[in-house]
């Protein structure tokens, strides 16, 4: 992945433990009986006690499921460094977008049941023999319950790595406030300005607006990311905001940076994305094929003329790629490594 102006950073991390602790390791169970742990507020009880199927928007119950756990070496460098991001991949998704690139854990299910101690001994032993530099916890809200609990036991036993949470952007700031001491770094996107778009692709016509208020309360707590500030070339802490571009809708990516332009300034860490690759057969024939170069340069060219200061940029792919061949960007979870870097 191209990147363009890394900044380099440093950070003291956050407190270890937090005053609800006792909760989340006793009583997890109690946010799944009437879920809300999402926007959609959907309120189903997802609590499986009885051999009945009991799944929310996301898909899942409240038994914890898990793709995927491995060093990755596709995010932003930062957060990549050398030795790759600690990444955990959880499945089922609370937005489950028609063309998400992770189709595979979000819309079929893919993954394995597992034991909050089950998966903090697969992440102690992924700390030990990869020697990764944080712990990424991708689309952990439809689990964060889980995943507040498993963190606290992380932390009472020693691993002091920062924790990202890798999101949607879809997520309640009463959530995200009882997620701030669980947490180090936030990796949100913004993926839409059009309400219509957003109700089209991913049945929530209020994501604008609810992804602004829950990127304003993570950099509340957190600022922006702390490479662009402190000289060090490891994040610690912080906010870094996505967007990919999706074919065919140059106009909604132009409105999302400048949404996020005019909501939080120049000095807004962006991550603008060109990866998109067509996995399920959508109904817009433009999202069914990869982005043009075209489209890529009029939303990079308009990143630059707002004048943002601190900006990754991932370049389109410049090889003859058929389009029926996968993307590198585009994992199959079905394989014990499923990305197509080193």
């Amino acid at each position: 992945m191209e990147r363009k102006k890394i900044f380099p950073g440093n950070t003291v991390r956050n407190s270890l433990l937090n005053r609800n602790f006792y909760y989340f390791m006793n009583f997890p169970i109690r946010y799944y009986e009437n879920c809300l742990l999402c926007p959609r507020y959907c309120g189903v009880n997802r609590v499986r006690d009885d051999g009945a199927d009991h799944s929310g928007f996301c898909g899942e119950t409240d038994q914890l499921r898990v793709a995927h756990v491995g060093p990755h070496f596709g995010e932003e460098p930062p957060i990549t460094g050398a030795n790759g991001s600690g990444t955990v991949f959880f499945t089922g998704c609370s937005l489950r977008c028609s063309f998400c690139q992770n189709y595979q854990i979000s819309q079929k299910g893919l993954g394995v049941e597992t034991s909050v101690r089950e998966l903090v001994e697969k992440i102690e032993d992924m700390i030990r023999d990869h020697r990764v530099h944080n712990i990424n916890f991708v689309t952990p809200d439809h689990f964060f319950p889980h995943v507040f609990r498993l963190v606290s036991l992380l932390r009472r036993e020693g691993f002091d790595l920062p924790v990202l949470f890798n999101l949607s952007g879809y997520q309640t700031p009463e959530m995200l406030r009882i997620a701030e001491e669980y947490t180090d770094i936030y990796l949100p996107d913004f993926k839409y300005s059009d309400s219509s778009l957003s109700a089209k692709l991913s049945k929530c016509k209020d994501y604008p607006e609810v992804a602004l208020k829950a990127i304003a309360e993570m950099v509340k707590q957190k600022g922006f990311f702390d490479t662009f500030l402190k000289g060090s070339e490891m994040a610690k802490k912080g906010v870094l905001v996505r967007h990919l571009i999706l074919p065919g809708n140059v106009e909604n990516s132009v409105d999302a940076l400048t949404s996020l332009f005019v909501e939080f300034g120049k000095d807004l860490p962006l991550s603008l994305m060109s990866q998109y690759h067509p996995v399920a057969r959508q109904k817009d024939e433009a999202l069914n094929r990869p982005i043009s170069h075209e489209e890529f340069d009029r939303v990079y060219a308009h990143a630059v003329d707002l004048g943002f200061e601190n900006l990754f940029v991932q370049f389109p792919e410049k090889s003859s790629r058929p389009q029926s061949e996968r993307s590198l960007f585009l994992p199959d979870f079905r394989q014990a490594n499923p990305f197509s870097f080193p």
